[in-house]
């Protein structure tokens, strides 16, 4: 299929996709024109891609596990890189707690008049 047919059923701009590419995270066949020919089951390797996005993961990360699944990653071995991506949410979510209090804190402290 060609990049806007795959744009338009995956719901991600041409230009993610081509990036997407770019990073090898996806792969396209090339017709003598320049074309990009995309298999059907890029569709869903789009939407795994954004799913692991939505779930905080990088494109590096992303192109680790999917290098990893093309070469056989274990059940255990998936869950371990998805146990490290919850302890680094979990150390975010501590900083944002910390970065919240201290916001807190000075606007208890700020005179309203601005005259502190």
């Amino acid at each position: 299929m060609r990049i806007g047919v795959l744009a338009e059923r995956s719901g991600v701009s041409r230009d993610a996709l081509r990036f997407y590419e770019r990073q090898g995270l996806i792969r396209a066949d090339r017709h003598q024109n320049g074309y990009r020919d995309y298999s059907e089951g890029i569709v869903s390797l789009v939407a795994l891609i954004r799913q692991a996005q939505a779930l905080g993961f990088t494109l590096a990360e992303i192109g680790a596990l999917l290098q990893g699944l093309g070469s056989g990653l274990s059940q255990g071995e998936i869950e371990a890189v998805l146990r490290e991506k919850l302890a680094e949410i979990d150390a975010r979510m501590a900083a944002l707690v910390e970065l919240r209090a201290v916001v807190e804190t000075r606007l208890e402290k700020a005179c309203p008049l601005g005259m502190s």
